[in-house]
């Protein structure tokens, strides 16, 4: 058994989070498909990262945060996976959509559909490098 900061893993807790998590990822990737409108997309996308990152604060017992902000996130889990320059810049893109295109606002926009695709791609990515972290079989979290 992995030992986290406060004693033992709680892979049923992280396993929660990662069920959430892929039905945003699988109704984000849906959309995509179907050529929904990008907006949509990326907070479904925003919802996946932010609850996979969770899902490892959770394994290891640690305070889940009430942010969305993935930066801040991802600054919390440090111990257990790295972001790259690119990837923290994908972060914060992501959170700025979540963040200013949730409501009509000055700076709303339709995000382009082939920078949705990247985000796309680094969040399936993300999603199988949290679950291999884990340790947790993706096929027991797609429900």
């Amino acid at each position: 058994m992995i030992k986290g900061l406060f004693g033992m893993a709680n892979k049923i807790y992280a396993k929660e989070w990662l069920e959430i998590s892929y039905k945003n990822l699988a109704t984000a990737k849906h959309l995509f498909g179907v050529n929904h409108y990008t907006d949509i997309i990326v907070i479904e996308l925003q919802q996946t990262i932010e609850k996979a990152l969770k899902s490892i604060l959770a394994f290891y017992n640690n305070k889940i945060p009430r942010t969305h902000n993935l930066d801040e996130i991802a600054s919390l889990v440090t111990s257990w996976i790295q972001f790259d320059e690119s990837e923290k810049e994908t972060l914060n893109k992501t959170t700025n959509y979540y963040q200013d295109d949730r409501y009509p606002n000055p700076k709303y926009c339709l995000p382009k559909k082939d920078e949705i695709k990247e985000i796309l791609e680094f969040t399936e990515g993300l999603f199988d490098r949290v679950c291999t972290i884990l340790d947790i079989n993706k096929s027991d979290v797609m429900k």
